[in-house]
């Protein structure tokens, strides 16, 4: 298993609950196929650039363990949730 970081960017425009809901979710499909270190939410941010007619953004950055295989699946879960307009999946060094 490698270790890997994982740079979310959600829409701003949720309510605290729907951030909760999808970090909830996140986290469980990281759990499936490796295990989670840490998640920490950074919170909202100006961007440096305008995204899908967002000024801002939500950050949430996830620290985990997993298989390569499990990352293509992360990735098209992302890909699909319309709240999320930003990610990108990082693979430590050793």
């Amino acid at each position: 298993m490698n270790k890997y970081e994982s740079v979310i960017i959600i829409n701003p425009n949720l309510e605290g609950e729907a951030i909760k809901a999808l970090i909830e979710k996140f986290s469980n499909l990281i759990n499936t196929d490796g295990k989670l270190d840490s998640v920490e939410e950074i919170g909202k941010k100006k961007l440096a650039y305008e995204i899908k007619k967002n000024k801002e953004g939500y950050y949430v950055v996830f620290k985990f363990e997993s298989k390569p295989e499990a990352i293509a699946e992360l990735e098209r879960v992302y890909r699909i949730t319309d709240e999320v307009i930003k990610f990108i999946v990082v693979k430590e060094e050793e």
